[in-house]
């Protein structure tokens, strides 16, 4: 990662919009998280280094912490079959867009074992391509006419994240589906791939969290420098300015008194006779602060009384 200037705090945190590109953050933590109840395996040989399971093996979730492609995920019919499908993500994807899919497949797998019906992470993909990405257009992202043909590719009002959809017929290890976002280079852009079968709903979970506006927590230093200038970065915890509490005038307590008559008035049925309840009620109040400020005043202005003459006892 690039650094950035000494004066700029570079371990501080700070909250990135958009989120998709926040970049990594060196962990998987947050990609983890939806099925963090699962088995862990952590590995000391390979190119693996943590693997989580499905408590059935089906599902497999695994961290390359040091790759290109940082996150593999795959599917199968049992533990020692061959994945039906894979996803990917290289080392640039923000771990909360890799929640989106790992939320899906531990819901996925909590219906089919509450169930004992037919696993929906293993479903074959919907034959129209809208589906996958119905959380993107819903969001604003638009259609780019210049696509490929036999390709369909969205992209994000920003123009710096996209969706690149492949209806060209395929092999079922084909790649067919590619979230992207970033400028293109090795540091800079994030990709997420997934082969034929991926079930489509698993697409659009996964395009669904990279299309949330929610920011994501970075430290200043893990922003790299050819992406800062295309997001906006507040430092976490940044508290707004203190208001000075007052004592309520006069006029505030009949503002809330008509307010809160108004808000009765609007929940409850409105005929003549609840209009003219509200109306009393507002005349009363009004009233009685009427008749308590004129008290309060007539005590300021009242002189005070001269003090009793002691009294003697015979």
């Amino acid at each position: 990662m690039n650094t950035q200037p000494s004066d700029q705090r570079p371990y501080q945190e700070v909250l990135v919009s958009p989120m998709y590109l926040a970049g990594s953050n060196g962990t998987g933590d947050a990609g983890f998280a939806p099925v963090s109840h699962w088995p862990h395996h952590y590995l000391d040989e390979g190119p693996c280094q943590l693997l989580v399971t499905s408590p059935d093996q089906r599902i497999r979730i695994g961290w390359f912490g040091d790759d290109f492609e940082l996150w593999k995920i795959t599917a199968a019919e049992d533990a020692v079959s061959a994945p039906r499908w894979t996803a990917t993500f290289n080392h640039v994807t923000p771990a909360e867009i890799v929640a989106g899919l790992t939320s899906a497949l531990a819901r996925d797998y909590a219906e089919a074992e509450a169930s004992e019906g037919n696993a929906r992470f293993l479903t074959s993909p919907s034959l129209y391509w809208a589906a996958a990405v119905r959380p993107l257009t819903n969001a604003g992202w638009t259609r780019d006419g210049a696509a490929e043909r036999g390709t369909v590719e969205i992209i994000a009002p920003d123009g710096q994240a996209g969706v690149l959809i492949d209806n060209r017929f395929s092999d079922w290890d084909d790649e067919t589906a590619r979230l992207w976002a970033g400028p293109p280079g090795w540091g800079t852009r994030a990709e997420a791939v997934f082969t034929a079968r991926t079930p489509t709903h698993l697409v659009a979970a996964t395009a669904a969290a990279m299309s949330d506006s929610a920011p994501a927590i970075r430290e200043r230093h893990q922003i790299n420098r050819k992406v800062e200038h295309l997001v906006t970065l507040a430092p976490v915890g940044q508290a707004a300015d203190p208001q000075i509490s007052r004592a309520p005038t006069p006029l505030d307590v009949r503002r809330t008194a008509v307010a809160q008559a108004v808000h009765r008035a609007a929940r409850a049925p409105q005929t003549a006779a609840d209009l003219r309840v509200v109306a009393a009620r507002s005349r009363t109040a009004t009233s009685a602060q009427n008749l308590s400020g004129n008290l309060a005043h007539a005590a300021a202005a009242r002189p005070p009384a001269s003090p009793s003459a002691p009294r003697h006892s015979r």
